[in-house]
This record gives C-alpha cells, sequence and structure tokens, in this order.
C-alpha cells in the first residue's frame, strides 16, 4: 500500500514545488483537484494534448497520480443548485446542472487520458435536510432523490464506462449517500454498475459514529479509492454540540473536528487490515483539514504516523 497526498492544500503553491517537497518527505503518489480553480491540473489543457506533460512531471519525482478529484462539480450534479454554489458556477439551476455533468464526464476523459484510473468525488444532494422525516413529506422527498441521482449520474457514469474509468463517490454528510445505508441505496439505484464505487474517507464515519471497519467489510470490492483523514469527537465539547456543530469551521467548542492522522479517533491499525482483507493495496491519500495544525505539520506527522503501519507483505506461511 502506497502512502499519498491530495494536493490541494498546497492550491497556492506550483505543482512541481509541490511534487518535490511531498516526494521528499516519503510520499509516492498525488491525487489532483480537477474543478475549476485547481491550479495543479488543468482537464481542459489534459485534452488538448497536455497528458504527457504531466504524466511525466510528476514521474520525475518518482510518484504517480493516484485519482482525480472533482468534489465541487460534482456536487451540482444533484445540488444544492442556489447561490450557495455560485462561487463554483453562477448561472440557474439547470444551467448548472448541465454545466456540471458536462465536467464530470471530461474529468473521466482527463483521468484516462492520464492513465488515472478513478475520479473522486461527491454526487451531491437535491435536498440533504430531508434526511429527517419531519415535515413528513420530507420521507419520500428524500427517496426521490435516488431517482435523480439515478438519472443524471446514469449518464455521467456512461462516460466514465466508456474511459475505462471508476467513479467513487465520497460518503458524507451534506450527500445524497451520507452513511452504510444510503451508500446502499445509492448502489441499488444504478443497479450495482462496477463504474461507480467509493472514496472511503473514515473521518466521515467517525463523525457520525460509524464504525469505519463496517464500512470496509461491507463495500470492499467497491473501495476504489481512500483518503487518510482523522476525526475527533472532542469528550469536552460533545455534550454541548453534538455530533453536527454549526458556526465556523475552527470554532474550537465544536464537538466534532477533523484531525490530522493519529490525532484523532479512527483505528488506523483495525482499518489498514480490514482494506488488506477485502484486496485493497492501492493508495491511502492523506487530507489536511485539521483546524489546529498547519498543512506542514500535517503532512508530516500524517506520514511518520502511517509509514510504520505499512503492512510489506501477508503472512506466507506459518511455522509449525
Amino acid at each position: 500500500m502506497k502512502i499519498g497526498i491530495f494536493t490541494i492544500l498546497y492550491n497556492d503553491k506550483p505543482l512541481e514545488d509541490v511534487l518535490k517537497y511531498v516526494s521528499s518527505l516519503g510520499y509516492e503518489a498525488v491525487e489532483l483537484a480537477a474543478w475549476k480553480g485547481s491550479n495543479h491540473l488543468n482537464i481542459d489543457e489534459v485534452l488538448k494534448g497536455k497528458a504527457t506533460a504531466v504524466k511525466n512531471t510528476v514521474k520525475k519525482y518518482g510518484m504517480i497520480i493516484s485519482g482525480l478529484s472533482n468534489h465541487l462539480e460534482g456536487q451540482m450534479v444533484l445540488g444544492p443548485l442556489d447561490s450557495s454554489t455560485d462561487e463554483w458556477y453562477k448561472g440557474s439551476p439547470e444551467e448548472k446542472v448541465k454545466y456540471a455533468i458536462k465536467r464530470m464526464k471530461r474529468t473521466a476523459e482527463a483521468a484516462a487520458a492520464l492513465d488515472v484510473p478513478v475520479v473522486n468525488g461527491f454526487i451531491g444532494a437535491p435536498n440533504w435536510g430531508a434526511w429527517y422525516i419531519f415535515p413528513a413529506a420530507y420521507e419520500k422527498m428524500y427517496e426521490e432523490g435516488f431517482k435523480l441521482f439515478s438519472q443524471r449520474w446514469g449518464e455521467i457514469l456512461d462516460t466514465f464506462a466508456s474511459q475505462g474509468v471508476k467513479f467513487a463517490h465520497e460518503v458524507h454528510p451534506q450527500e445524497q449517500a451520507y452513511n452504510i445505508e444510503t451508500a446502499e441505496q445509492a448502489l441499488k439505484a444504478i443497479n450495482y454498475r462496477k463504474e461507480f464505487g467509493f472514496n472511503f474517507d473514515p473521518s466521515h464515519l467517525i463523525w457520525q459514529g460509524i464504525d469505519p471497519v463496517i464500512f470496509i467489510k461491507r463495500f470492499g470490492d467497491r473501495i476504489y479509492h481512500m483518503h487518510a483523514k482523522d476525526a475527533e469527537l472532542v469528550k469536552e465539547n460533545l455534550p454541548i454540540s453534538g455530533h453536527i456543530p454549526t458556526g465556523p469551521w475552527r470554532r474550537p467548542g465544536r464537538g466534532f473536528r477533523f484531525r490530522v492522522v493519529g490525532w484523532g479517533d479512527v483505528p488506523w491499525k483495525r482499518v489498514i487490515t480490514a482494506l488488506l482483507e477485502v484486496g485493497y493495496n492501492y493508495v491511502m491519500s492523506y487530507e489536511h483539514e485539521d483546524p489546529v495544525m498547519s498543512s506542514e505539520d500535517g503532512v508530516e506527522k500524517c506520514i511518520a504516523f502511517l509509514k510504520p503501519l505499512i503492512i510489506k507483505a501477508p503472512l506466507e506461511k506459518v511455522w509449525w
């Protein structure tokens, strides 16, 4: 298993500077943001013939591209489609959907051109607030969201299939598929087509009180990529704000916060063991969203924590 990094945390620096730095620390793979505004990858340029140049730049530092990520434009396929997403694309709801579908298809094409097997992202949600059945009509409305998911993402997944690329949804609150039950509903809605799977992020499950190992065992062959990110349920704050705190992301009083790997509640030894047991031996891609530590602190502490946990090879035979 390789340790990689999602380079968006250094979006203000040239890609080659980032590659030089993280490879010197021992990272072996990079995950590149593909949405407009990413300074590390322009998918339109890739599709105009610059794929080889991008691949050679990454290869120069002994690294691979583990995946492309397009969370922002993927979100707009289902929503929200109001002013909250105007920063990503300004237009009517219909225009946003059309734009998002087009961009996700192009992301699949760019991944194929770069020989990258997977695109990570969000599927969005028409009205995530409908997860709770009050008003009572929300129950039916939430179920309707899976029909919309099947329609819009079915079209996108046709392009993924034609390009030989997989899409890995990141299970997360604010998504139509946000826990184990809704992840199963999403798979059912698209008839379990193989192009659709998951970007496993244990922090999003810890956040909700879900054991990430159960997710691994349930969806083992559907885990196409993973994020190495930790989460902390802050014991002194949890009784006050609960699991779904509001307010600024860096507010100290939140009952939940993302952490650097090894600084939260994710049981990493159990997680890595379970991943290997279900056949996942690809990349753990570090994502930095810790409100306490700097990017440099996180990047350096993450690999120092994970490297000793990497299992080099399985047991071949017992001695007796």
